[in-house]
């Protein structure tokens, strides 16, 4: 029996408002992660379980992610769709239909979601119940964070999307980003997809579940990180910098080839992107130093993310924010504060 033939959209038209002002000039699929932007782990994955071509969705810094990955990734081709108005994950497939229309099966995944995904598993899971659709859960992130999370029965069977009461039997776990289903079902969404903006959730699978329709799931414990804001963005460059066990067990910090590090600082449990230097007498913790960046001597970094290409002043002290360059064509968020050409962004609690 031939093999389903595979394609894949890859979401990346966000504008990533939450992780301003350093989104003003870095769309989130491209936020570096050990050297290399997070939507390319994505495509790795797609690649590896034999998908023959993928579309991605651009709207804002859309120039950027096309540069950067160009007509092909580990010879998968690439596809762009532009859209000059944000079209939701759901009506991302209008432009796309014909793309779509020739597979037999269609991942869908967040371009900006960090995930060692076990896409196979999910595909597998997919074949042998015959669902509508299939969702990756993660039983890693707190359901709280997501909007009460997804319930889902010892079955793997979806109850609800939406949070809500959940029975004695089930549990609630997190969406992943990813999730597999026959193009053919799109076109029982097609009212949603329309010319205007339509979501998975809202207009395809919430009413699939009332109409009685299953949805399967598939639940990982690998490590998942939504980096939708700075704290979740620091958190999983700093998890993936520890690296898989039993590496996490003794690595202590990762630095990219061509960073420049005075053998008089002190980096403890962080990540230095390529080309930044830190100089003499620093004391670098918990933090995620980006590429470019020139931390000035004797200054104290702690549980903080310093942009690319910023220039930290000798002797600063810096603890739970983000640093980005100001810029002249860009008004920072109200909410940050801007010192000596420098935007300073708190980080929350929150991951």
């Amino acid at each position: 029996m031939a093999e389903p033939r595979l394609r894949a959209l890859v979401l990346a038209a966000g504008r990533g408002e939450r992780l301003r002002p350093l989104t003003d000039v870095l769309p989130k699929p491209l936020l570096p992660i050990l050297g290399g932007p997070v939507i390319e782990q994505t495509l790795a994955a797609l690649a590896a379980v034999g998908c023959e071509a993928a579309a991605i969705n651009l709207h804002h810094l859309g120039d950027a992610i096309e540069e950067r990955l160009g007509g092909a990734f580990h010879g998968m081709r690439l596809t762009y769709s532009r859209e000059p108005r944000l079209l939701g994950t759901l009506g991302a497939l209008g432009p796309l239909a014909a793309f779509a229309a020739v597979a037999d099966l269609l991942l869908v995944i967040n371009g900006d979601s960090l995930c060692r995904w076990p896409l196979a598993r999910l595909l597998r899971r997919h074949a042998a119940t015959g669902a509508a659709a299939t969702l990756l859960l993660t039983t890693r992130a707190s359901p709280r964070q997501f909007g009460g999370g997804v319930i889902v029965r010892p079955d793997g069977s979806i109850v609800s999307l939406r949070g809500g009461t959940r029975g004695k039997e089930e549990r609630r776990r997190v969406f992943a980003g990813a999730h597999v289903l026959a193009p053919a079902l799109l076109g029982r969404a097609a009212k949603a997809l329309g010319d205007g903006p339509a979501d998975f959730v809202e207009d395809l699978y919430m009413p699939l579940l009332r109409a009685g329709e299953a949805l399967q799931s598939v639940e990982t414990r690998r490590h998942w990180h939504d980096l939708g804001t700075p704290e979740r963005y620091l958190a999983g460059a700093h998890d993936w910098g520890l690296g898989r066990w039993p590496r996490r067990l003794w690595r202590r910090n990762w630095l990219a080839p061509g960073t420049e590090v005075s053998a008089r600082a002190l980096v403890r449990g962080s990540v230095i992107e390529r080309g930044a230097t830190i100089e003499a007498g620093c004391r670098i913790e918990r933090s995620l130093i980006l590429g470019g960046a020139h931390v000035g001597a004797a200054s104290r970094i702690r549980r903080a993310i310093v942009g690319p290409d910023v220039v930290v002043p000798e002797g600063s002290t810096i603890k739970r924010r983000m640093v980005t360059a100001a810029r002249a064509d860009l008004v920072p968020p109200a909410r940050d504060s801007s010192v000596g050409g420098l935007v300073y962004t708190r980080l929350g609690g929150s991951r």
